[in-house]
């Protein structure tokens, strides 16, 4: 009988460090079924005989286009190393991440969108670079590519008013004086939310995204209020994802308006009611030269986006 009660400790102790996790890796899907499985197929590859134990928190936001379905098969294939959670609503990305997070039992999180795909080794090259210098980095991003692999501009300045200036007046981010890409290891104000990595006490201790926000704007929120509490953000460019963009989003109308609205959250939030107004201006000049451009090509789309995105500055 004694001999039974040790072996059964035994064997708890033994599952539960069997199960320990190192890295959780957290991903919000919505109506992506084809892009979401072709992620979660090139982490698996990309981790494939690697030491690390991970495990992926799949958080599907009521898709309808057939990927609950798809999710519940993949899932189920204990190989796949992935667990499925459905929403029942659209929490959107920043509540959805939150969501995730709270499902987690890593130690440290990485947030990754569903219209990523992961290249050769970088998942583990990020995941041991920050174990390497977690003394200094507290969030880490890598390096987004487009689609036919040239750099993707994934990391930036904060949104001061010179920043929005250029960033909507003066194609900021194309000369990146805005958001670029950087070529060697890096301190930035903040990453894209595509890739970013952390601990997960770190992103509890900030109460993770916004709530408030549905969709775009989480992550510089986020970063912001980090850097406010001393915590850094850093860009390793030796980590490389492919990051297809605006998946889920529903065409190019619904990214702009998100943006204008969450300029003016973020504005709200922590910035003085002058600069608010400031930042209402560079929107309106900024929808009355799109759309005024639109009127001239006799283009619907502009003139559709930025009458609707006037109104919202």
């Amino acid at each position: 009988m004694l001999a039974y009660h040790y072996f059964h400790l035994y064997y708890i102790i033994y599952s539960t460090f069997m199960k320990k996790i190192d890295l959780s890796i957290i991903i919000v899907s919505f109506n992506t079924k084809e892009i979401t499985k072709n992620c979660l197929d090139s982490i698996n590859q990309s981790l494939l005989n690697s030491k690390i134990k991970y495990e992926i928190i799949v958080v599907d936001n009521n898709s309808h286009d057939g990927s609950k379905k798809m999710l519940e098969k993949y899932s189920a294939d204990k190989k796949n190393k992935t667990i499925y959670y459905q929403t029942g609503e659209n929490l959107g990305f920043g509540k959805g991440n939150n969501f995730g997070v709270k499902k987690a039992r890593g130690k440290y999180i990485l947030l990754l969108n569903s219209d990523t795909i992961v290249l050769n080794r970088a998942i583990e090259k990020l995941f041991n670079f920050y174990l390497e210098n977690e003394e200094k980095i507290h969030f880490l991003g890598g390096k987004l590519l487009n689609k036919d692999l040239t750099p993707q501009p994934s990391a930036a300045r904060f949104f001061t008013l010179p920043v929005v200036f250029a960033s909507l007046l003066l194609k900021g981010d194309y000369y990146g004086l805005t958001r670029f890409s950087p070529n060697k290891f890096k301190k930035v104000d903040w990453v894209s939310g595509a890739c970013i990595l952390t601990k997960r006490s770190y992103y509890n201790r900030l109460g993770g995204f916004d709530k408030k926000i549905f969709m775009y704007m989480e992550e510089v929120d986020l970063l912001y209020r980090a850097k406010k509490l001393g915590l850094n953000t850093y860009f390793y460019p030796e980590s490389k994802i492919i990051h297809l963009g605006s998946a889920s989003s529903g065409g190019k109308t619904f990214p702009i308006l998100q943006v204008y609205k969450g300029f003016l959250f973020f504005y709200k939030k922590h910035y003085s009611f002058f600069h608010l107004l400031i930042l209402h201006l560079i929107l309106k000049t900024k929808a009355i030269i799109a759309y005024l451009i639109g009127k001239i090509k006799n283009d619907k789309y502009l003139i559709e986006t930025y009458e609707k995105a006037f109104w919202i500055a």
